[in-house]
């Protein structure tokens, strides 16, 4: 089971995002875990979780490249802002496969 984790400044509105998708990877028979947490937690779930990919909210985009430079070559991206304020589920799950796909050529 792939481990695909969602980051944000309290985990609180990302966990809304994070069961959308993981209804929709369930719906869809997809091996996903999807899980969210706050970003001040993020070096301990890292290590101790060892995700397949993680996803930032927009509200720590900010922390893209210093999260990529870390975590690398674990696949990172930020949460279109778009999605997310739509908590568009199926849209932010589909990239996250995507971008998983890409990295793992």
């Amino acid at each position: 089971m792939k481990k695909f984790y969602l980051f944000c400044s309290a985990g609180m509105s990302t966990s809304m995002l994070a069961k959308k998708m993981q209804n929709c990877a369930n719906e869809n028979n997809l091996k996903v875990e999807i899980k969210a947490f706050s970003i001040s937690v993020m070096d301990d779930i890292v290590k101790t979780e060892n995700p397949d990919c993680i996803l930032l909210g927009p509200q720590v985009r900010y922390l893209l490249y210093e999260t990529i430079k870390k975590y690398s070559p674990i696949p990172i991206m930020a949460i279109n802002m778009i999605d997310y304020g739509k908590m568009d589920g199926e849209k932010v799950l589909k990239s996250a496969i995507s971008l998983y796909k890409q990295s793992n050529k």
